[in-house]
């Protein structure tokens, strides 16, 4: 739920809502030329490569290797583990359609927010019959 929520986030295919009014002529990048056009690129793949490593971080494990524990194996464990982030950012670029807007809210308010509130629930329910209640 995450992963679909960060390509939602950083308007990435299938998501890609901004890109998809215009196609003939890529609608939003027509004011920008030479450097605003790269900086505005520049910003937009510094976020997906800023939620890959916020989504390693929280749920891989972030830097922490198995074996060795020093900085040059810390960063390559991280940036692999970033990698395969990314890569994941790509292949769902290749492989699925892109959405429309109501169907991009269907999926939002009908299947993630019922879902969230469900482990929001369950983890409480977990939490208060392994503690007790205080």
């Amino acid at each position: 739920m995450f992963l679909v929520s960060i390509l939602a986030e950083t308007n990435r295919a299938p998501f890609d809502l901004p890109e998809a009014e215009s196609e003939l002529v890529s609608g939003f990048n027509v004011e920008y030329a030479s450097m605003g056009f790269a900086l505005f690129f520049l910003a937009e793949y510094g976020s997906i490569i800023l939620m890959s490593t916020f989504t390693v971080i929280l749920f891989l494990g972030g830097w922490l290797s198995t074996y060795y524990s020093f900085f040059l194996i810390d960063s390559f464990v991280l940036g692999f583990k970033t990698a395969f982030i990314l890569f994941f950012f790509i292949w769902v670029r290749a492989s699925f359609p892109r959405y429309r807007v109501d169907q991009l809210m269907r999926l939002c308010w009908k299947i993630f927010l019922p879902l969230s509130f469900a482990f929001v629930i369950f983890i409480l329910s977990t939490f208060f019959s392994l503690n007790g209640f205080y």
